[in-house]
């Protein structure tokens, strides 16, 4: 399945991708080309070279190259919300995104991945339904977890805000590094949050914040 007469001349060896894994592995092979390159280095060679099959795997998979972005932009949104702790579910305020920074020192191509996908569709505007879809995943498991830890739960306004400060933090350490920054910043992030009555501990004058679900 990895031999082709038409592969181009390379030194790296040709890695025998299995049936179950071959997906997975080319879209980790995708995040990794735009990480590096942009989007505009998204080619069915180029993520073949990089995973080490034949680009013929590439297209066997995926079809065309808006599939491969499409789904390659699905799994990102599964990898990163299994890794943010961005809905740990636990409702309390020291829990809530624990893990960003550590995510971010992990695998920062996927969040480059992201962020050059973001900014893709200010000028392909056919990348926004995909784009829209992205960041609903991560509001919905914000407002979620807002939910849990506040009384009066988190209307749209408070969640944007509270996921604004989380992807700008992200954002920072992508570019500038220093985890330490971004951990501060959380801390003080979690002790806003309590000052909202989080845990459980006080009670919300009626007004002051929307229904969850709003």
């Amino acid at each position: 399945m990895t031999d082709s007469a038409d592969a181009p001349e390379s030194r790296r060896p040709r890695k025998r991708v299995h049936y179950g894994e071959g997906r997975e592995a080319l879209m980790n092979a995708a995040v990794r080309v735009v990480a590096r390159g942009g989007l505009r280095k998204l080619t069915y060679r180029a993520v073949a070279a990089e995973a080490g099959v034949t680009h013929g795997l590439v297209v066997h998979h995926f079809g065309s190259r808006d599939a491969l972005v499409e789904e390659t932009l699905a799994h990102t949104i599964r990898t990163s919300l299994n890794t943010s702790a961005l809905e740990p579910g636990t409702g309390k305020v020291a829990d809530f995104s624990s893990g960003v920074s550590e995510m971010v020192t992990a695998d920062p191509d996927t969040q480059a991945f992201q962020y050059e996908l973001l900014l893709e569709s200010r000028r392909r505007p056919e990348l926004l339904p995909q784009i829209r879809a992205l960041y609903d995943e991560y509001f919905d498991a914000t407002q979620r977890e807002l939910g849990r830890m506040l009384p009066a739960g988190a209307d749209r306004a408070l969640t944007r805000l509270v996921f604004a400060a989380l992807d700008g933090l992200v954002l920072h350490q992508l570019v500038l590094g220093e985890p330490e920054v971004t951990d501060a910043a959380l801390e003080e992030l979690r002790a806003l949050l309590r000052l909202l009555d989080a845990d459980g501990n006080g009670t919300r004058e009626p007004g002051e914040s929307g229904d969850v679900g709003e």
